[in-house]
């Protein structure tokens, strides 16, 4: 089958064939087959984390490692203990540097999945919120006259050099963003399964560019987006940019495949084997936190006589640095009772006592374990 290639790497490709792709591109058993393992994992990881009483256990932590692997891919990296430090202040403003990037994203993709539940599709100023949150800019779509192109990376003597330029020109951009958002919206006249959907759709956002910067993370959080609103995860916990951030370099040639030789097959195929393996990524880390959880409310209340057990349990495993700060602004214990009973779960060894400039902070010593993984 054909399909319009980018023959100039250095020239807008502003041949970018619109929505849908013709089936004949990707419709092989090959494709089809990873298809249904992808769907097998991720059903898997719904079913389990819909029956789980205390989704905080895993909005909070699953969708951090997310933040901070999709950063990670932009070569934006932060340690564990500063980004945990910098999300145990609860707010990005509190952090600095890549920290602060990492939360951004985290925020983006919260305040995104509020936003696209209250309507019936997606839409311009999905984008335009996503980008924004994870940028802080107040900008939009860039304009003709911003001349972006994706460089080539390293020290060698091409680096520097367009390895893709994307669309560029008057109205071209919104056009070929609106065609993305009617492929993506209508399942009617374009009935295709919404795990091939969004990688297709994943791969023509990259390839529209349509903002100055951040395009790699908002089109990641759209992936888990549209997963969402599609009804196949309730929440947008799944790990997916753990695959990409291993594979980076497939991540990148895949793409590329697609720009300069049609392959569609070699993308989609990479695409699906991250949901698969993702998805059972995501659905081992909640078993082994839900499996902790209980073997340490167990621990407290044979060997111990705190009050509320489930509800500090609870705190501890919402994020992985706690502060008695995070007891007494939620009513749950006055602050010399917080204080004490931390210390007790550190004298048990279940959490371990920092100090970081000035502060204490109490880290979860299993759930921190279970999340480097």
């Amino acid at each position: 089958m054909a399909y319009t290639i980018n023959p100039d790497r250095a020239a807008p490709w502003n041949s970018l064939p619109e929505l849908p792709v013709e089936e004949g591109l990707y419709r092989t058993v090959e494709v089809y087959e990873q298809l249904a393992n992808a769907k097998a994992a991720l059903g898997r990881l719904q079913g389990r984390s819909a029956v789980i009483p205390n989704q905080g256990l895993l909005i909070n932590t699953i969708s951090l490692q997310e933040a901070k692997a999709s950063s990670a891919i932009e070569n934006i990296f932060t340690t564990d203990d500063e980004l945990y430090k910098a999300y145990s202040e609860q707010k990005a403003e509190a952090a600095a540097g890549p920290s602060k990037e990492v939360l951004r994203y985290r925020e983006a993709l919260w305040h995104g999945y509020d936003y696209i539940k209250e309507k019936s599709a997606f839409d311009l100023e999905y984008f335009k919120l996503v980008y924004r949150q994870i940028k802080q800019m107040a900008d939009g779509i860039r304009p003709p006259s911003a001349l972006i192109y994706i460089k080539q990376g390293g020290s060698g003597p091409s680096a520097g050099k367009p390895v893709y330029t994307p669309p560029r020109g008057k109205g071209i951009v919104e056009e070929k963003l609106s065609n993305l958002l009617h492929f993506m919206n209508d399942d009617e006249a374009y009935p295709v399964d919404p795990v091939l959907k969004m990688a297709i759709g994943h791969f023509q956002f990259e390839a529209i560019h349509p903002f100055r910067d951040g395009n790699g993370r908002t089109g990641r959080v759209f992936n888990i987006h549209y997963l969402t609103k599609k009804g196949l995860l309730d929440y947008p916990i799944l790990f997916l940019s753990r695959y990409i951030a291993d594979h980076k370099d497939d991540y990148y040639a895949c793409l590329a495949g697609v720009s300069q030789r049609g392959d569609w097959k070699s993308w989609l195929l990479y695409m699906l084997k991250a949901v698969e393996v993702t998805s059972s990524i995501t659905y081992s880390k909640i078993n082994d936190i839900i499996a902790a959880k209980d073997a340490i409310l167990h621990a407290i209340a044979a060997d111990t006589e705190i009050t509320r057990p489930e509800q500090l349990v609870n705190v501890i495993f919402t994020q992985p640095l706690t502060k008695v700060k995070h007891f007494t602004d939620s009513g749950t214990y006055v602050e010399n009772t917080a204080r004490k009973y931390l210390n007790q779960l550190a004298a048990m060894g279940i959490l371990e006592r920092r100090t970081m400039q000035g502060h204490h902070y109490y880290l979860n010593l299993e759930l921190y374990r279970i999340l480097g993984e």
